[in-house]
């Protein structure tokens, strides 16, 4: 018999597109007429599917549609798709942030969200008197959460500040705190968003073998989301891949993982986002992402130029920008961090990363943008968010022309010496 301990049973989600998020009056009275007469609501028959890279006709957009999954008690899922699929609306109404349009929702056990930095922190109060907030939230007594107190506090590496006001702490301080407080305090189900991103690179190790050991070790449940793709392999037994609002795959973690790079395909040069929707924290955000060439002819012979433009939104942070570029076969050719790290004031600005010409060989290419702010934490990490199928006019070639093997394809200077006999 399986053991579910989760089920979603056809959520939909719409959404109206506008300044009013919530619908107009007229529309409010249209839904109340057909309710009363016990008829469907009239809105449900319409709107475009959630596709951000075409202009819709409808004021009304499905973020989610006829979502219907189970997850087992003790399983690790992972929920993968591009920027805007609808994973974390997915993950809202999971945690019952938000309702759904349509569909349901059953659980068996508390369920332990954690969505954004600082979820469910109030900044007024001291990292201690949080922790019993979220415990006592999460429905237990103040004798089970203290016992589990010193190892909340041990793990997030906060206990300097632990009676210091939440409002005072970094991000990465807070997303410490916080998934300490969800990760301890033993819910049936844990949820995670892209809010691991946010810690440092040591974090996010212990992050992972801390939700690990709830699945394996104490058979809990885990829900991840995450664009790196390293950790979700690592760390799911099974993935759900979304695309516009609907379950593209479900299934084997690297069968979910192959369809999720097959969706990469198509080739992405640049990306824009309105502030508000930009990727990031409180701290910073990425606004553009950009591939540059020649004449924007991506080849060999030409130089490449990643181009990243971010908002400071907290005065004197030290930022910097990173990329990370994987060729077809997953295989991870280089990474590049900019390591000139000054102190920037408040306001936007433009990192560009330059690959020389004759540097990498033909083939297809996907760039990984960072964002990295004080102590080195990750703002925000931006898997395979461009790509190029780069190419060659042949001018190295001379009048060979077999095969030119290796990722990468420098032209090196030979000389030629006569050696006497």
């Amino acid at each position: 018999m399986k053991d579910i301990i989760l089920k979603a049973e056809n959520i939909s989600k719409q959404y109206r597109l506008g300044e009013v998020g919530t619908g107009t009056l007229s529309h409010d009275l249209n839904r109340w007429w057909h309710k009363i007469r016990g008829k469907e609501n009239p809105y449900l028959k319409i709107g475009d599917t959630n596709d951000r890279s075409r202009k819709g006709t409808s004021d009304y957009v499905w973020a989610l549609q006829d979502i219907n999954f189970e997850v087992q008690r003790g399983e690790v899922l992972g929920i993968i798709g591009k920027n805007g699929a609808g994973k974390s609306t997915l993950l809202k109404i999971l945690s019952k942030v938000t309702a759904p349009t349509t569909g349901s929702i059953k659980s068996r056990g508390r369920i332990a969200s954690l969505l954004e930095v600082g979820t469910g922190f109030n900044g007024e109060m001291t990292g201690r008197e949080n922790v019993y907030l979220n415990g006592a939230i999460l429905g237990m007594t103040k004798k089970e959460i203290t016992s589990k107190l010193d190892e909340i506090i041990e793990f997030s590496g906060c206990e300097r500040y632990i009676d210091t006001p939440v409002k005072r702490y970094s991000s990465g301080m807070t997303v410490r705190l916080a998934f300490a407080v969800a990760a301890f305090l033993e819910p049936e189900i844990l949820v995670v968003d892209e809010v691991l991103a946010v810690g440092d690179a040591e974090f996010q190790k212990k992050a992972i073998g801390k939700m690990q050991d709830i699945s394996k070790g104490q058979g809990r449940t885990v829900l991840f989301v995450s664009h790196n793709m390293s950790a979700v392999k690592q760390l799911c037994t099974r993935g759900i891949v979304l695309e516009h609002g609907l379950i593209k795959f479900e299934g084997n973690i690297h069968e979910a993982l192959d369809v999720y790079n097959v969706n990469l395909d198509a080739l992405v040069t640049e990306v824009k986002w309105s502030i508000d929707k930009a990727p990031g924290n409180l701290n910073a955000k990425v606004t553009s992402a950009k591939l540059i060439s020649k004449n924007q002819r991506f080849l060999i012979e030409n130089e490449i130029g990643i181009e990243i433009e971010y908002l400071n939104l907290v005065e004197n942070q030290r930022i910097n920008c990173s990329i990370s570029i994987f060729d077809d076969q997953n295989n991870y050719v280089m990474a590049s961090p900019n390591l000139e790290r000054s102190f920037l004031e408040e306001g936007k600005y433009r990192s560009v990363c330059v690959i020389p010409e004759n540097f990498l060989n033909k083939g297809k290419y996907y760039f990984t943008v960072i964002l990295v702010g004080n102590n080195f934490e990750i703002i925000a990490q931006l898997d395979k968010i461009l790509s190029i199928d780069l190419d060659e006019e042949g001018i190295h070639r001379k009048d060979y022309f077999g095969y030119w093997g290796g990722i990468v394809r420098p032209y090196l200077k030979w000389r030629n010496d006569k050696i006497e006999l």
